[in-house]
């Protein structure tokens, strides 16, 4: 199967299981994409595909010269895999190629949450309320030493933008799978606001003790 599907996340709902026990789920509407384009080892130096999906009106002329007599795709992604000889030009994926039980990874951009404090942002616990500090509560306290280094160092945590970042929620089960539809549930949360662009791969970090 394909390394991975580009999707939209279609919103959170629970579903039962055969024992009756309540399931949350995300539901993924993935695919169809369509493969456009092949990489090989001898011509590029590694193995992969690419892969469009989301159909649109709006393309500039060398994006539809790379799509010549494919639909018009508005999302590329490359998937590495090492079974190059299974795809083709042209060739359509779609949710099929996912079963129940299988354990994947589904990243996306979570929500943007705008500037924040160091509170909100990394989970500081401000400081001391007393001793005469009343307008430090929410504040980060000190960031460097004086003489040496004499600066902020690169990667101190601060107050800044929270969020719109790419994340990925690992080992996910698949719940349910409705190839007509295109349709995925997947247990529990999936990053990202509701129609939101995910990529969902089979799971690359395995639990303990599992193959």
């Amino acid at each position: 199967m394909a390394e991975g599907l580009l999707g939209r996340k279609r919103g959170m709902t629970q579903i039962f299981s055969e024992k009756g026990q309540v399931v949350p789920v995300t539901i993924l509407e993935v695919g169809p994409c369509y493969v456009t384009q092949i990489r090989t080892n001898e011509k590029n130096g590694y193995s992969a595909v690419q892969l469009g999906f989301e159909e649109t009106r709006r393309l500039n002329k060398p994006e539809r010269g790379h799509l010549k007599n494919l639909p018009s795709l508005k999302h590329l992604r490359e998937v590495r895999t090492s079974q190059i000889d299974q795809y083709k030009i042209g060739q359509k994926l779609d949710a099929a190629l996912f079963e129940v039980g299988q354990k994947v990874d589904v990243a996306g951009i979570s929500k943007g949450k705008g500037t924040a404090g160091v509170v909100k942002r990394h989970h500081f616990r401000g400081g001391p309320k007393t001793h005469g500090q009343s307008d430090r509560l929410r504040r980060p306290g000190s960031s460097s030493a004086t003489t040496t280094p004499g600066r902020v160092l690169k990667g101190t945590r601060r107050a800044g933008q929270m969020g719109a970042e790419r994340v990925t929620a690992s080992n996910l089960e698949v719940v349910q799978v409705d190839a007509e539809r295109n349709l995925v549930a997947v247990r529990g949360a999936v990053p990202g606001p509701k129609n939101g662009l995910v990529f969902i791969t089979k799971a690359r970090k395995q639990p303990k003790g599992k193959k």
